[in-house]
């Protein structure tokens, strides 16, 4: 549909725009948080959490968002970054469940449009040993068009049948030997560690408090019993933080601490689901899509897909029962995912072409017993009689309804109602963007605009201020340290993790390499954020530790 010009500017799209970077300094967040009474305390920094505070400052109310680790640290940076409404949710009969997920993804592809882009997924027809053979074709021709019809038509394109050959196009790499032909659809896909942050900083755009590197020892009650606030501790400070109404939003890790009274029942039964991604240099396998393989002697799917100069391929889906802070990816799930690329592709996979992995838990609200694939992905909201508000489950897709219907409920707790307004609120660095344009061409401007969108005029000033920064930080990625400048500068990257695991995803895509830049990083950083020497060399010692047992737990080598 054509649009007519304006005769004056956008109103809604200028309100995003600034001459100034948004510049975020841990001390005045952590001093608004103890000097503040807000509305609304949001207890856990992933994308759920930062949407529920982004919703709540975008109401009106104040709001303080707080993280124990990084944004994004946990689940919401260890997804299949997918956004999607999900095929197989059609196969288990939960259409409005992929109704409402294709809504939500068009939305987000529209108010974070520099981060949410297109995603092909190609299903090979096999005359044997594929997904699905050539007599369940019809079958599932007729659930893409079931999937067309539920919003996928929304993308702008259909699914579309491929020949042998068109499939060999998207990947040239494939075992041709059973292939008959195949199907491609379309979903999108995200870096979700920088949609969590933008949500986050988006928030604070909006007069939200966010800090991460700040955890909640003990969530406060008045002398009534109600919920008043939380104690957060933040290094060596220890701030008492009052707030109407607080909303755990700590996802898995409400497996260990819902924030309860001591010695209440518990009423929610989180059960983690384990799923890992490796990544694989990508003339390994060539693929400009995801690709759906077929695992042999599994009934499973997994995936390969393209991001940079690598494809990951993921993924796993079972129990987890172990340390939530500590989840990695094992030798005997890097086998298996191998297993299935080597039966799949003409090409010979070996542990050792890995060059990053990730492991997380997504949390599914279920008793034991029953395969984890086969739980539904719905989430929960629940307000206890102290007033704590909790909300768990659902899927990266769907946090954005998540959060509306999290404040819903909190504003019943603070006596209170405005409307949510998030759905189509502008991400910073997404109004006015135009991929298209910008991406066409390629080149820095193209690299700066994936990941910053219209911010990404800040990154190039801090370039063209001192154009040494331009040098590559890791080797053989695209990302620069002038990034590592605005990532501490901006982004409230506090340490050499946040740098290299998710402000860039150096650690998932070159883990050598990353290593290797690590100290170059903490200079950078202890120039900006005023760090000791010894502060600089633990982060980097840590970070070299952290990096050193991935690999050894990867390869088979740790005890």
């Amino acid at each position: 549909m054509m649009v007519l010009p304006s005769r004056s500017a956008s109103r809604a799209r200028a309100a995003m725009a600034s001459t100034e970077p948004l510049r975020l300094d841990r001390t005045e967040q952590l001093d608004r948080l103890q000097g503040e009474r807000f509305d609304v305390l949001v207890v856990g920094g992933g994308v759920t959490g930062a949407y529920t505070a982004l919703d709540a400052a975008l109401r009106g109310y104040r709001v303080a968002l707080v993280e124990k680790s990084d944004f994004a640290s946990g689940t919401s940076s260890k997804s299949s970054k997918m956004v999607h409404g999900g095929l197989r949710y059609i196969e288990h009969g939960n259409l409005r469940l992929v109704r409402h997920s294709l809504l939500e993804r068009q939305r987000l592809r529209r108010n974070a449009r520099h981060l949410v882009q297109r995603l092909p997924f190609l299903f090979p027809v096999m005359e044997r040993d594929g997904v699905f053979d050539k007599r369940l074709a019809k079958a599932f021709d007729s659930l893409l068009w079931t999937y067309d019809l539920a919003g996928g038509w929304r993308e702008g394109i259909l699914h579309q049948k491929l020949t042998k050959a068109e499939v060999l196009s998207h990947c040239p790499t494939f075992n041709e030997q059973y292939l008959t032909g195949g199907f491609m659809y379309f979903d999108a896909r995200v870096d979700d560690a920088r949609l969590t942050l933008n949500i986050a900083r988006t928030a604070a755009f909006h007069g939200a408090a966010v800090v991460n590197h700040a955890r909640v020892a003990e969530i406060t009650r008045d002398g009534h019993g109600k919920v008043d606030g939380a104690i957060v501790q933040a290094g060596e400070r220890e701030i008492r933080v009052r707030a109407g109404v607080v909303v755990m939003a700590t996802g898995v890790w409400l497996r260990d601490w819902t924030g309860r009274k001591t010695g209440e029942a518990k009423t929610l039964h989180i059960r983690p689901a384990k799923g890992v991604h490796v990544a694989i240099p990508w003339l390994k396998i060539r693929n400009d899509c995801t690709v759906t393989i077929p695992v042999p002697g599994r009934n499973r799917r997994a995936t390969i897909t393209r991001w940079g100069n690598v494809s990951y391929l993921g993924t796993t889906d079972e129990d987890y029962e172990g340390d939530l802070d500590n989840v990695l990816c094992t030798r005997r799930e890097l086998d298996f995912l191998l297993e299935g690329a080597r039966s799949a592709l003409k090409t010979d996979l070996q542990p050792e072409d890995v060059v990053g992995s990730i492991a997380g838990c997504r949390p599914l609200v279920a008793p034991p017993g029953g395969k984890t694939l086969e739980i539904p992905r719905d989430h929960d909201i629940r307000i206890a009689d102290d007033g704590l508000v909790t909300v768990v489950g659902g899927k990266l897709t769907t946090s954005r309804h998540m959060a509306e219907q999290t404040i819903d409920a909190a504003q019943k707790v603070i006596g209170k109602r405005a409307a949510c307004r998030t759905k189509s609120a502008w991400l910073l660095g997404a109004a006015g963007y135009d991929a298209q344009a910008i991406v066409a061409s390629g080149g820095l401007s193209a690299h700066l605009g994936e990941r910053y969108g219209t911010e990404a005029r800040f990154v190039s000033d801090i370039l063209q201020a001192d154009p040494r920064l331009a040098r590559p930080i890791v080797e053989g990625l695209p990302y620069t340290e002038a990034e590592v400048v605005y990532a501490a500068r901006h982004e409230l990257a506090a340490n050499v993790d946040d740098v290299l695991s998710r402000r860039m995803r150096a650690r998932l895509m070159a883990r050598d390499a990353s290593a290797r830049a690590a100290a170059r990083v903490g200079q950078l950083l202890q120039a900006e954020l005023g760090l000791s020497e010894a502060a600089v060399a633990r982060q980097v010692g840590d970070y070299l530790d952290a990096v050193a047992l991935e690999k050894s737990v990867l390869m088979g080598d740790a005890a």
